[in-house]
């Protein structure tokens, strides 16, 4: 596998902030060609692609840090253009201890990207980018919603006992039911009123979030269904599972094999042998959203997929730990999925089941 810096003549390192832009561009040998720094807007993307055309006229290639947040407009726009474009991780602490501003970032970001042999590809927008918002949406509304229910349980723990008497016995759901219902109750102290209005408030937030949650939920499944319906008939695949497995694959060409996808998800085996002991663990690194939907997949095929579950009995004859069976599961489910991602957009796709 050869290098990047065997297959250009130049890369442009871009340090991408909210409102500027600062490139440089390096040969393939990383001698420093020149620097610029310009607006994050339409303009200063044209300023850059000018910049990058008269620095570097043959084989270029770009190496933009933050290509998801701060540089993904400057990505799409190079991507129209038929650009080369990469991305680059961001700067750790410990290599900052020479210095650090915008310039020398791009710098260090171009010459990083000539030692790497596969480049990252940065994820691709349009379908994917809406499924993106989407899920993170969903999940704000989800972790606003936990929040509500733990407020409105710290409430009731501290209510006046006559409303304590009124809610003891019933579970999550029926409180905020009749949380939500609560009327004033002018007869009562000012306390007993208060915390009737707070209750009352609390609860109302928790059913608007859990129907936002729900919303954003079928308007995944509707787009899903749209882009990769197959996914959906896959044994234990959700919508949200499928719009996490979509979001983070991205597109045909980002991932170079099973291999990869499966260290991308965080299921590829690792060593943890001793002595006269062969065995694997879980992976604790990869995309961690991806890692959880795959959990869950596995989770559900190995209560309910005869097939799953026939699998699970033979490892677990095998000596295998739950543990160890969960994670040959989920590289199967891995493997699996990544050889339909490769062709999902082929109507002659073919949906079997394993284990």
């Amino acid at each position: 596998m050869t290098m990047l810096a065997d297959r250009v003549d130049g890369v442009i390192g871009v340090d991408t902030h909210r409102d500027t832009l600062t490139a440089a561009a390096v040969t393939a040998v990383g001698g420093l060609l020149g620097q610029v720094a310009v607006a994050a807007d339409a303009a200063g993307y044209q300023r850059l692609l000018n910049f990058a055309r008269a620095q570097v006229a043959g084989r270029r290639c770009w190496a933009v840090e933050g290509a998801g947040s701060y540089g993904a407009g400057l990505v799409q726009m190079l991507v129209e253009r038929g650009e080369w474009v990469v991305e680059v991780d961001r700067p750790e602490r410990p290599t900052r201890r020479g210095g650090k501003t915008d310039a020398l970032d791009a710098v260090r970001a171009a010459r990083q990207a000539l030692t790497q042999e596969r480049p990252t590809m940065p994820r691709r927008r349009g379908d994917r980018e809406a499924l993106r918002v989407l899920l993170a949406t969903r999940q704000g509304a989800v972790v606003a919603r936990t929040c509500a229910i733990n407020q409105l349980k710290a409430l009731i723990v501290g209510a006046p006992e006559e409303l304590r008497a009124e809610l003891r016995g019933r579970n999550t759901s029926s409180q905020v039911t009749y949380c939500a219902l609560l009327r004033n109750r002018p007869a009562r102290s000012l306390e007993h009123r208060m915390t009737i209005r707070a209750l009352r408030s609390t609860a109302q937030r928790v059913q608007v979030l859990a129907a936002e949650a729900a919303e954003l939920e079928g308007e995944m499944g509707r787009l899903v269904a749209a882009v990769a319906p197959w996914l959906l008939e896959l044994p234990g695949m959700g919508p949200i599972s499928a719009a996490q497995v979509l979001v983070s694959w991205s597109h045909t060409g980002r991932l170079r094999s099973e291999a990869a996808f499966a260290a991308l998800a965080g299921v590829c085996p690792i060593p943890a042998s001793s002595g006269q002991v062969t065995r694997h663990r879980l992976n604790r690194g990869g995309d961690r959203q991806l890692n959880r939907a795959l959990h869950t997949v596995a989770q559900v095929r190995l209560r309910d997929d005869p097939t799953t579950r026939a699998y699970a009995a033979r490892r677990r004859g095998d000596g295998k730990s739950p543990r160890e069976i969960r994670r040959c599961v989920k590289r199967a489910i891995a493997r699996h999925l990544f050889k339909l991602l490769q062709r999902y957009d082929r109507p002659d796709v073919q949906v079997v089941r394993i284990c």
